[in-house]
Order: C-alpha cells, then sequence, then structure tokens
C-alpha cells in the first residue's frame, strides 16, 4: 500500500482516517447515481448559492489597489486588528496583534499547532465522538492520539475522565464547541472545571499543558444559548477558528490561531508558530481571503433559518420513532439509527436518495450524522423516506 521507507507516523496516520476514506468513495458513488430529488444531508456542504456579500467582497478584493496587494503575505496588519476587536468583543480580553496567526481555515490552524508543538513522545488529549481528522493529524504530526469519552446522556465533557488521560506525556487537550457531531455548547461551569483541572495537572506536571480551543461552530448556536470560549477558563489556552462555518464557504480557507494573553511562554510561543506556518508551506491566510477580511467580518449566514430546519428535521424524525437529541448549535443532528449497523442503515437510505454520514465514521457507532445546511425542500422530501425505511427495518 505504501512505498518503500515510508515513515511509520504516516502510515499509522493513514490507518486513523481509512473510515472516512470508505465513506467518501461511497459517497461519491451515491453522488454519481444521484438525480435532482436526491437528498444530501451527509456533510457540511452547502446546497444554496453563497452569501451575495460574500461573492461581492471576493469580487472587490480581486482587484489590486497597491504593487504589492499580493506580494507574500504573512499575518498582516489590518487582518490582526479586525480579529483583535472580535476577540475583545467575544472574550473581554486584549489581544496583543502578535498573538494573531492567519491560517489557511481551521484545519490549517490545527496542523500548524501541532507541527510546532507535538513532539515524538508526546499524548493530546480529544474528547469522543471528535472531528474524525484529530486522530490523523496528531500522528501525522508524530505524537500520540488519547480519546476520552464523553458523558453519554448529556454529550458534556467528562472533566473527571480528562483528568485521569492526563499523564507526564500530555502536550495539549483538544475541546471542541459546540462540537461536531454532537451538537453541545459545554456549559460555563463544565469549562470552570476543566480549567481547574488544567491548572493543577499543568502544576503537577511542572509545565503547561496547553487547551486547544476548536471554535469552527462559534457563531452557530440556537435557542439564545450563551457560547463561552473555553479559553476565558483557562490561561494556558490557544484558539482555532474558521470563517468558513459562519460564511458556509468550506472550499475558500479563512481562518486563525489566537494565543492568550496570559499564556506562559508566550514570545518563545509566537516564534515557533511562525517557524510552523512558513515550513508547513507557508501556510498564511492567502492575500485575497485577507483583502476581503474587513467585510466577510460582518457576514453571517441565517442562523435562524438553520434553525428552523433544525426543528423541523428533530421533530420530523422523533414523529417517526427515531431518537435523537436537539443539538445546541453546530451543522448536525445526531440520532439514533434504528438497526446496530449504521453503515448498512446509510446505504438503506441512499438506495432512496437520502445521504447521511454513518456515526461510525465519527465514533459515534450505532448512530447516524445529517447536516441542516440542506435545504428545507431536501428536508420536507427525506423525513418520508426516514419513516419508511425505518418501519422497514
Amino acid at each position: 500500500m505504501f512505498p518503500p521507507r515510508t515513515p511509520a507516523r504516516v502510515a499509522q496516520a493513514h490507518q486513523r482516517i481509512i473510515p472516512i476514506y470508505q465513506f467518501l468513495d461511497r459517497y461519491q458513488r451515491w453522488m454519481a447515481a444521484a438525480d435532482e430529488k436526491a437528498c444530501d444531508f451527509a456533510l457540511g456542504n452547502p446546497q444554496t448559492m453563497p452569501l451575495e456579500g460574500f461573492v461581492t467582497a471576493l469580487r472587490n478584493a480581486t482587484t489590486p489597489k497597491n504593487l504589492s496587494w499580493y506580494a507574500y503575505k504573512m499575518s498582516e496588519a489590518q487582518s490582526r486588528e479586525i480579529i483583535r476587536g472580535s476577540l475583545q468583543q467575544l472574550t473581554g480580553a486584549t489581544y496583543p496583534a502578535e498573538n494573531i496567526f492567519l491560517t489557511n481555515g481551521a484545519t490549517g490552524a490545527l496542523l500548524v499547532l501541532m507541527n510546532a508543538l507535538i513532539g515524538p513522545d508526546d499524548e493530546v488529549i480529544y474528547n469522543s465522538p471528535p472531528w474524525f481528522f484529530y486522530e490523523g493529524m496528531i500522528t501525522n504530526s508524530g505524537g500520540t492520539p488519547v480519546a476520552v469519552k464523553v458523558d453519554p446522556r448529556s454529550f458534556d465533557l467528562d472533566v473527571a475522565a480528562i483528568e485521569r488521560a492526563i499523564t507526564d506525556r500530555t502536550r495539549f487537550v483538544i475541546v471542541n464547541s459546540p462540537n461536531n457531531p454532537t451538537g453541545r455548547i459545554y456549559p460555563a461551569e463544565t469549562l470552570t472545571r476543566l480549567g481547574r483541572m488544567l491548572e493543577a495537572a499543568s502544576k503537577k506536571v511542572g509545565r503547561p499543558i496547553y487547551l486547544v480551543s476548536d471554535e469552527a461552530y462559534r457563531a452557530i448556536v440556537y435557542d439564545g444559548t450563551r457560547f463561552q470560549s473555553p479559553t476565558t477558563c483557562y490561561p494556558n489556552s490557544i484558539m482555532v477558528y474558521t470563517y468558513g462555518k459562519t460564511l458556509l464557504t468550506p472550499g475558500q480557507r479563512l481562518g486563525y490561531i489566537a494565543l492568550s494573553p496570559k499564556m506562559d511562554h508566550l514570545e518563545e510561543l509566537r516564534t515557533v508558530l511562525l517557524s510552523s506556518q512558513i515550513l508547513c508551506g507557508w501556510a498564511m491566510a492567502s492575500a485575497l481571503m485577507q483583502h476581503s477580511l474587513p467585510e466577510l467580518e460582518k457576514l453571517s449566514l441565517d442562523i435562524g433559518a438553520l434553525q428552523r430546519r433544525r426543528d423541523r428535521f428533530v421533530n420530523g424524525l422523533r414523529e417517526a420513532g427515531y431518537q435523537v437529541t436537539m443539538p445546541e448549535g453546530a451543522f448536525y443532528i445526531t440520532p439514533k439509527a434504528p438497526i446496530e449497523d449504521d453503515v448498512a442503515f446509510a446505504e438503506l437510505l441512499a438506495r432512496e436518495g437520502v445521504y447521511v454520514l454513518p456515526g461510525s465514521v465519527v465514533h459515534m457507532d450505532g448512530y447516524f450524522r445529517a447536516s441542516v445546511t440542506a435545504s428545507d425542500e431536501m428536508v420536507e422530501r427525506a423525513l418520508p423516506v426516514f419513516a419508511a425505511v425505518r418501519k422497514r427495518v
């Protein structure tokens, strides 16, 4: 499968992401057979045209206004100032401009962080069910991924379990809120306990254990639920953000890393992150996206429409007999499949033109994940199919 002398970490990282490879092969087969009535809930992709303001911002930014418009770009001063204002509003803290690193979305930010911070003996804790690339990225960066299951009833963080998983090799803990796939927003009291626990654990091991807060969906919240950044509860925190979810443009990437102002060893961290950005292939946000940022910062998809679609989808599935928790944020609902084999159930739905992600791809065996970024019409067409397939199994 691999060429001679392939590094072990590369081979191991590949093994970690085989489930998503297998799903994408299946998904491509489904899409090749799809017609205009197909209902695609499998991925968080847009099913409508992009925001008009997004297209206008990019179009305007393409016209050069000076000789260096398309020159090499790092984290530009104007971009950092815009993000500083956003962070001040979100956290109440004043972030120095040099603590902000513009990246190619959250995935690029995570890669830069992992390559900068993970050594060959390091462990990285993440919560399960996870975003499906954490394991592979940690492994590919030379570390050891350590999964800690969330509470099976509430999907809340199990702080005690995270504490038990910490060793003297733990480099950082990844927290993703609102969570993909569960939609859980971790409450303030949980985050406070997590921060206190990490403070104590850091003292025990004699160095900071970092908290990496993956906040890709922080603007996608429902029912007036308040999102609190985990970074506000622990000083040695690193925030990762992407505009791709708020704008629903995952193929045009823009994001950032933000180092909390009260972190230990800030100057050293800034240096190693910049080096990592350069050595990862100039992993800075593109000139076009940074020039567009003043306008993009003001834009958002219609959260109210997403919430109404979530409500219709969840309530319709419940009426059909499915067990499903109402998500507090993010793009997804995660119903329990009516049969144990979630992959087989996804195939049954696909034969009827309804596409979902099997839960086992995100370590939720026996569940499936469906995205509310689909259209209202898709939800209405699909609900009778969900009901009919459930009756047959």
